[in-house]
C-alpha cells in the first residue's frame, strides 16, 4: 500500500505541474495564435526554420551520409525490420512536423487553412527529403513504407484540424534506456543521444487521447488522456538478432512487441485549450500496463518512460 501511495502522489505531482506550466504560458499569452497577420512573427518563423533546415541538412550529409558509400537511385523494402518501430517513429515524426508548423503559422496569423496546407507540405517535404537521400545511399535506399508511414502521420494530423479543428488524438514519443543497445553499438548507438535515436527497444510511439474532447463533454475534465502505446524489445538486429558482434558473442534474446495503456495529463490552459505540438511531443511519464504479445503477459510498471 505504501508504494501504491507512493505512485499516486507523484502522478499527481507529474500532471499537476503539466498543468501549471501551461496556465503560465496561457496567462503570459505569447503562445497564443495571433488574430492578425504579424508580419514579425511570420519573418522570424521563416528564418528560423530556414536556418534549422540548412543545419539538419548539413549535419545528416556531414556526420551521417558521408560516412557511408554512394550509389544511383534505388528502393529498398524494410517493412520486416525492427518489429516495425520505424514505421511508427516515421508516421509519429511526420505527424509532430505537421503539428508544430501549423502551430507556427498560426502564431504568425496566418489563416487557418493556409496554415494546414503549409503544414502537411512541410511535414512531407521534410521526410521526403530523408528518404530520398537514402536512395542515393548503399547502405539503405527509398522505402516505399517509410513513405507510407510518413504520409499516414501527416494525413492523421491534418484530417483531425480539418474535422474537428483540434487534435483529440495526439500522437507521442518516450524514450528509456534498453539493456540491448550495449551488445550491438553500431546498430543501435555508442552514447544516449545515439540510442534515443536509433534504439527502437528503449523507444515507445503513442496515442494520447483526449477523453473529454473525443466524448464532446464539457464536464470531462480536457487535462485528461487515455496513453495507448507501441513498443518492442529484445532486437538487437533489423530482422535477425546476430549471435556474434565484432567477434564477441552477444546473449539470445526474444523479439518481442509490446502494447501500453495508461492515464495522464495533456498541456490545458484555463480556456481548455489543448497545445497540439512542441509542449505535447514527448509522453510524460507515468503508470502504465504493459502486454508483452508473444508472451502474453501484462505487467503493471509504476513510472514508465
Amino acid at each position: 500500500m505504501k508504494i501504491f501511495r507512493i505512485i499516486i502522489i507523484a502522478f499527481s505531482i507529474l500532471v499537476f505541474s503539466k498543468r501549471v506550466f501551461a496556465q503560465k504560458i496561457d496567462e503570459q499569452g505569447f503562445l497564443n495564435a495571433s488574430e492578425n497577420f504579424n508580419r514579425t512573427r511570420f519573418n522570424t518563423v521563416i528564418i528560423g526554420e530556414a536556418a534549422v533546415g540548412t543545419v539538419i541538412t548539413i549535419g545528416l550529409q556531414y556526420l551521417w551520409y558521408k560516412k557511408y558509400p554512394k550509389s544511383h537511385f534505388h528502393f529498398f523494402n524494410d517493412n520486416d525490420e525492427w518489429l516495425n518501430m520505424d514505421k511508427v517513429g516515421h508516421a509519429t515524426t511526420a505527424y509532430n512536423i505537421a503539428a508544430v508548423q501549423y502551430n507556427l503559422m498560426r502564431w504568425s496569423g496566418v489563416h487557418k487553412g493556409t496554415s494546414l496546407w503549409i503544414a502537411g507540405s512541410t511535414a512531407l517535404a521534410y521526410m521526403s527529403m530523408i528518404e530520398i537521400s537514402d536512395g542515393f545511399s548503399a547502405e539503405w535506399g527509398f522505402s516505399p513504407g517509410d513513405m507510407i508511414a510518413n504520409i499516414t502521420g501527416t494525413a492523421i494530423f491534418v484530417a483531425q484540424q480539418s474535422f474537428w479543428h483540434e487534435q483529440k488524438i495526439q500522437m507521442q514519443f518516450s524514450f528509456h534506456k534498453s539493456i540491448y543497445a550495449k551488445y550491438n553499438t553500431p546498430e543501435l548507438g555508442n552514447n544516449f543521444l545515439q540510442r534515443m535515436i536509433k534504439d527502437y527497444n528503449g523507444q515507445s510511439y503513442w496515442l494520447a487521447v483526449n477523453i473529454s474532447s473525443v466524448l464532446n463533454s464539457p464536464h470531462f475534465p480536457r487535462w485528461i488522456e487515455a496513453d495507448f502505446g507501441y513498443g518492442a524489445e529484445g532486437m538487437t538486429g533489423a530482422v535477425t538478432n546476430p549471435s556474434v558482434v565484432n567477434g564477441k558473442s552477444i546473449p539470445s534474446f526474444e523479439r518481442q512487441r509490446k502494447i501500453f495503456f495508461g492515464i495522464t495529463g495533456a498541456f490545458t490552459t484555463k480556456n481548455n485549450i489543448t497545445y497540439p505540438s512542441f509542449l505535447n511531443i514527448f509522453k510524460v511519464p507515468s503508470p502504465v500496463v504493459e502486454w508483452k504479445l508473444k508472451d502474453n503477459k501484462i505487467k503493471f510498471r509504476p513510472l514508465y518512460f
